[in-house]
């Protein structure tokens, strides 16, 4: 049998407890082998929590939530929110709630905060990457036009930066553009390879 040298191989069945299609992209663009087992955890978090406190309890709170079915697993799990003013903007529930929250953001500074954790039987590693995303002033049209014609309730903050919106309104970004699509793919490498014997 000829063995398939398109992926990086690692030592170990990586699980990615997701079912974001953004995560899973950037999983297989990292070269990484790996099967999709999504935990479909209650998405509730303690009201004290703030900023990069809130992804950080729900990645670790996904990862504690996956049934091991062998030694050699290393589950992937992850959170994404969006932070603008004190306040955390998670995935819109109706298409009036996706226009508050983008004229929220229009013409101003948001940080993205993504939450991974990595668990194995016996070991657990937390971590998070924090990224600033500078939008123009959005015109009510476009805000409109972007929440009829994209998909807006699977993404934190109701926009995605590698889709229209983000073509169209993001001037700037400081840090990872990886994190705000919702995994900090360098860091999430690093921290595999330290699951390597």
């Amino acid at each position: 049998m000829q063995r398939d040298n398109s992926y990086y191989q690692l030592p170990f069945e990586l699980v990615l407890a997701s079912g974001s299609p953004r995560r899973q992209e950037l999983m297989k663009s990292l070269g990484l082998q790996f099967i999709v087992k999504p935990t479909h955890t209650d998405e509730t978090f303690p009201q004290r929590l703030n900023a990069e406190q809130i992804p950080l309890f729900l990645a670790e709170k996904k990862a504690d939530a996956y049934e091991f079915m062998n030694e050699k697993e290393v589950v992937l799990t992850a959170d994404t929110i969006v932070w603008i003013n004190n306040t955390v903007l998670n995935k819109p529930e109706s298409k009036h709630e996706a226009k508050e929250m983008l004229s929220l953001l229009s013409g101003n500074m948001h940080h993205v905060f993504t939450a991974v954790c990595l668990k194995s039987k016996n070991r657990k590693i937390l971590f998070f990457d924090s990224t600033k995303v500078y939008f123009k002033s959005l015109r009510d049209e476009e805000i409109d036009f972007y929440i009829s014609n994209f998909p807006i309730y699977d993404k934190a903050g109701s926009y995605g930066v590698q889709d229209w919106l983000g073509y169209i309104g993001i001037e700037k970004i400081e840090g990872c553009f990886y994190n705000v699509m919702g995994l900090p793919v360098r860091k999430v490498y690093e921290h595999l390879l330290t699951f390597i014997p």
